[in-house]
């Protein structure tokens, strides 16, 4: 019921729509007590509860597996999964609805803000994050060129007397205090939020670098010493700055796909009373064997049977093609397919949240989570740093104390301690993959080809298997008349005069192999069959074999034109492969590659699809489930798959393989499913990704090997005394260059 609930009202939207305004108000406001959660609990047929929530506070795969195990610990929690990119956890349970309160109440305690999930919110919550960052980056920036500025004058300063130096040093604290307190919000409040629940994480070793980096400087500014370090922790946060703001604009697209689906589900439906009156509702309110009245040109808002009317549906949500599927009473319809040209009164067979759309969003859901739970390299790495800098940095302190003597062995033990912390900090490992995956990005880019997924190039390097679509992905997804030279000049010109008023793709291609020209008058459009007209004093009709009196010939799609009571002339159509679609594809058998062709079309369509582009293995009429089921069973025999597709019924698969990729012109849904977009009619770009991809592994292992040996060089100078605190910021800030370099050579040709 989340998603047509106010946040702030628990009452529904009656538009079921909200507004921009509403969304500024509802982000702006505190998470909802655990009272006020009980509107937003739904019950599943099988009596089961279940709850939406939106996260906040939560950074990595970390925070989704511990928020997932303590709260599936809970008495009575069925299932407990959080989708990373969209900070939506979905959490099922049974018994009565006040264990939502429970839940809430577990998620607080481990440090971790929790309120109803609202799709249309969550984006802007996202969006604000990366802004916050960008700002904060752009502070620390600032606050570091100048502090630099006035370091060099002090370290130049010949004959500097100690008020001129200390006046320089204040000037710097006045600038760098407030310029940390702000940019590195982000860092301290993850690492008081982790403190708090009695843990550390990565944020924890940064903020007390910068903190004591800081406070040191006070410390030597007050007693007129010569040197300061404000320099040392602006450069620290402005590199680390760059890694989490780089990390999180990318993380930022990675969700969009459930997103989608969600803006896709019909918010609202007209219900059929008892007493015939109509009425709108919202669609989370619908339950089995409602009687709703879908519109022409309305989405369908949950599962149901047509028990009245006729109608062409656009079914592409479910079968990926785009051709309408004539409708009528006893037919079943889903959610998210669209009502094309009739009225129709339909039964309702379950609620929304049991409907095909939603389950489709919820596979998409799982499919994003599994790749939001892929570990890169550099968060592999990470893992070791907390406890391992942690470790050096207070044996250095205690070292220091132990060993030194005379009354400045607190000062150098201190000195010692900051320098490991600073020259340890993840700069260089947190920039080694975001510094390549924009080089590579950016040189995709121009090749048209678009990176969508954070830890998408790492993923395509290692696929070994393709998958691919057919309508719309290895062809142009529009009709053709195929049999053009077949039909006399005059009537194909009468039959683009009855389809130049409709806008059924059959219809469109006729019209286009015409040309442009007049459309007959008075052209009745009948659901389901086709369009007829009179011309001349003669009822010409064109559409369906039934609808003229034709006998179907072709197992292709067709159509038929009767003119009068003349013989039916059949207009042949077909779907156009993509022009470099059979070299890709051969291109990738030449790398070793496996290659194969999943579609819900028909099998004779299917077949000679495959045969023409050189496919061996192929299946046809297979629903998004079994387009998953296979990839599950590819992934059993040890393949690492890459799914290209661009229906709404691909976005499960594209969500769900290894790593995915869609055509530019795909559905929106499947767009924001993918990791990457082909620019373009052309599948090329996909050798182009591959290939670049693979650089890009090597870009990264060097980048991290530079960092460890830089590692292994720099940490034992810091822990016996032959580094201060700025020198270690300015051998950080070498090595955070150095693997910036590196990553630069990817754009070489």
């Amino acid at each position: 019921m989340a998603e047509t609930i106010s946040i702030k009202d628990a009452k529904f939207c009656p538009s079921g729509q909200t507004t921009a305004q509403d969304l500024a108000r509802m982000s702006s406001e505190p998470a909802l007590g655990a009272d006020a959660l009980t509107p937003y609990v739904q019950t599943k047929t099988g009596g089961e509860k279940s709850i939406d929530l939106m996260i906040s506070g939560a950074h990595c795969s970390g925070c989704m597996a511990k928020i997932e195990r303590e709260t599936t610990a809970l008495p009575g929690i069925l299932l407990a999964r959080m989708n990373l990119s969209t900070m939506r956890l979905n959490v099922q349970w049974r018994g009565d609805d006040g264990e939502a309160e429970t839940i809430v109440a577990k998620l607080e305690q481990l440090g971790y803000g929790a309120k109803p999930f609202n799709m249309e919110l969550e984006p802007l919550a996202q969006k604000k994050r990366v802004s916050f960052l960008l700002k904060a980056m752009a502070v620390a920036g600032f606050a570091m060129v100048n502090v630099m500025m006035l370091s060099v004058g002090v370290w130049d300063g010949g004959e500097m007397i100690a008020s001129e130096r200390k006046i320089m040093h204040w000037i710097s604290a006045a600038i760098a205090i407030p310029a940390a307190a702000y940019a590195g919000q982000p860092f301290f409040r993850s690492a008081f939020a982790a403190l708090k629940n009695k843990h550390t994480n990565m944020d924890v070793p940064i903020s007390l670098a910068v903190i004591l980096a800081i406070s040191l400087s006070i410390y030597e500014t007050i007693h007129n010493n010569q040197h300061v370090y404000f320099d040392a922790a602006m450069m620290l946060l402005f590199l680390l700055l760059i890694g989490r703001y780089l990390d999180n604009r990318l993380r930022l697209k990675t969700g969009e796909a459930a997103q989608r689906l969600a803006a896709m589900q019909a918010s609202t439906a007209s219900l059929i009373s008892s007493d015939g009156t109509i009425m709108s509702v919202p669609a989370a309110m619908i339950k089995p064997d409602d009687h709703l009245m879908i519109a022409a040109g309305q989405r369908i808002p949950v599962d149901g049977e047509i028990i009245k009317g006729h109608s062409d549906i656009d079914t592409s949500i479910a079968t990926g093609e785009t051709l309408p599927l004539a409708a009528a009473p006893g037919d079943k319809l889903y959610s998210g397919m669209i009502n094309l040209s009739a009225p129709l009164t339909m039964k309702a067979l379950a609620v929304s949240g049991d409907s095909v759309l939603s389950e489709i969003s919820k596979l998409v859901e799982v499919g994003e989570q599994k790749k939001s739970k892929f570990v890169r390299i550099a968060d592999r790495a990470a893992q070791l740093y907390v406890p391992v800098v942690h470790s050096l940095a207070a044996m250095t302190f205690i070292g220091w104390l132990l060993l030194g003597s005379g009354d400045e062995v607190l000062r150098t033990a201190s000195l010692n301690a900051i320098a490991v912390l600073i020259i340890t900090c993840p700069c260089a490992l947190g920039l080694a993959v975001p510094a390549v995956q924009v080089v590579a990005s950016g040189r995709l880019f121009r090749k048209g080809v678009l990176i969508k997924s954070g830890d998408a190039l790492e993923r395509l390097a290692k696929a070994d298997y393709i998958v691919f679509d057919k309508t719309g992905t290895l062809t142009l997804g529009s009709l053709q008349l195929s049999n053009m030279d077949e039909i006399a000049a005059n009537t194909l010109e009468t039959a683009a005069m009855l389809a130049r008023a409709s806008r059924h793709p059959v219809a469109r291609a006729v019209a286009a192999a015409a040309g442009p020209g007049p459309a007959a008058e008075n052209i009745l459009e009948i659901a389901g069959q086709g369009v007829e007209a009179v011309i001349g004093g003669k009822t010409i009709k064109f559409g369906s074999a039934s609808f003229v009196g034709a006998h179907n010939k072709a197992s292709g799609t067709e159509s038929w034109l009767r003119i009068g009571k003349a013989k039916p002339v059949c207009f042949m159509f077909k779907d156009t492969p993509r022009l470099d679609a059979r070299t890709t594809i051969e291109d990738l058998k030449k790398r070793g590659l496996g290659v194969e062709l999943l579609t819900g079309d028909k099998k004779e369509i299917a077949s000679e699809t495959a045969a023409g582009l050189g496919i061996d293995i192929w299946q046809a009429e297979i629903s998004p489930q079994g387009k998953l089921a296979r990839l599950d069973e590819l992934k059993a025999q040890g393949h690492l798959t890459l799914m290209i597709g661009d229906g709404i019924n691909d976005a499960p698969a594209l969500a769900s393989a290894y790593a995915s990729a869609s055509p530019s012109g795909a559905a929106d849904v499947s767009r924001a499913a993918a990791d990457i977009i082909l620019q373009g009619n052309k599948l090329s770009g996909l050798i182009t990704a591959l290939s670049i991809s693979k650089a890009a592994g090597r870009r990264v292992f060097e980048n991290l090997s530079l960092a460890v040996i830089y590692n292994m060089i720099a940490v034992p100078l810091a822990v016996f005394g032959f580094v201060t605190p700025l020198i270690a910021a300015l051998a950080m800030s070498g090595s955070s260059m150095l693997v910036t370099l590196n990553a630069l050579r990817l754009s070489r040709r």
